[in-house]
């Protein structure tokens, strides 16, 4: 498995890269937003670690121009904890965050459960198989989704999210258990974690996320999928 860390703290990058190498992954390092990108363009990573606050261009802008042509699950390093930075994160298509200072052993878990998460995605049952639902559908060998027969981009976790509730139409999950399911741990009571990406997935995919046809709100428990 081969991670990219960037970070304008060469010392933090430095013992980012060794605890990580040290668990099996190649690592590669950067130093500005503008560096992530052009490392992020040649492609090769399964993963991501993006400081937020870098030179040139921060991490919010760097984070968007790498969704422009790739799906690499990315986990955003803050040293903000408002829960205002996290959305906007999540927002800019980061699928995970860790606020400074931070265990490196939360790190490498984090590391640990995308990386599962995205190995687990991949390998699921049925090759060729896609699954559908009304005009969307969804390849969960290729990790590719369609909106009317249109591809559509979807992060690491967005597929995740849109794939558990199109194998489950009909079944309502909790915020808590969307985030045990998806992302794998608790996010410590921030299921706003869950609406962001429910949202992002409407805005995808429905005809008009105002009036959701599938992706839908069971009001006070959680999401579900309508059946078709």
């Amino acid at each position: 498995m081969k991670i990219l860390v960037v970070d304008d703290e060469r010392v933090l990058v430095k013992g980012i890269k060794f605890n990580l190498e040290s668990e099996g992954y190649q690592v590669e390092a950067g130093y500005d937003g503008e560096q992530a990108v052009e490392l992020a363009r040649g492609g090769g990573f399964d993963l991501i670690i993006l400081d937020l606050m870098m030179p040139k261009i921060d991490g919010l802008q760097a984070c968007m121009r790498i969704r422009e042509f790739s799906n690499v699950p990315i986990i955003m390093l803050t040293a903000r904890s408002e829960d205002a930075d996290k959305i906007i994160g999540f927002e800019c298509g980061a699928d995970d965050y860790i606020t400074k200072p931070f265990n490196i052993l939360e790190l490498k878990a984090r590391v640990r459960a995308l990386l599962r998460r995205a190995g687990m995605a991949a390998q699921q049952s049925g090759a060729g198989s896609k699954l559908t639902m009304g005009h969307i559908v969804l390849d969960p060998d290729a990790r590719a989704a369609w909106k009317d027969g249109k591809s559509v981009d979807l992060t690491a976790k967005e597929f995740d999210l849109m794939e558990l509730l199109m194998r489950n139409p009909g079944r309502v999950y909790s915020r808590e258990n969307l985030l045990n399911v998806v992302w794998g741990y608790e996010y410590a009571g921030d299921y706003r974690t869950v609406d962001v990406h429910v949202r992002r997935l409407r805005e995808k995919l429905e005809l008009d996320p105002a009036a959701p046809q599938y992706i839908l709100t069971k009001w006070g428990v959680g999401y579900y999928l309508k059946h078709g």
